[in-house]
């Protein structure tokens, strides 16, 4: 049961759902149902080659410092 991100064209305010089988979706505040299911970015932990554990999340590092899109530089 995932949890998506959506917008309100009416209201034009973001809020989350979670999605239970085939849900339609409304918005808490105007309970408006003309909403688009925004990109949500994500991360996630993945094991490389020998058992290494690299963090990622969609085109951004989890270093503040850092501008690579690849953590096994770091060791993070």
């Amino acid at each position: 049961m995932p949890i998506y991100e959506f917008y309100c064209n009416k209201c034009e305010k973001n809020f989350e759902y979670l999605v239970i089988g085939s849900d339609k979706p409304k918005c808490p505040d105007c309970e408006g149902r003309d909403i688009n299911r925004l990109l949500s970015k994500c991360g996630f932990v993945s094991k490389g080659q020998g058992g290494e554990t690299t963090r990622s999340a969609a085109s951004s590092s989890s270093c503040s410092s850092c501008s690579s899109t690849n953590c096994s530089s770091c060791g993070i």
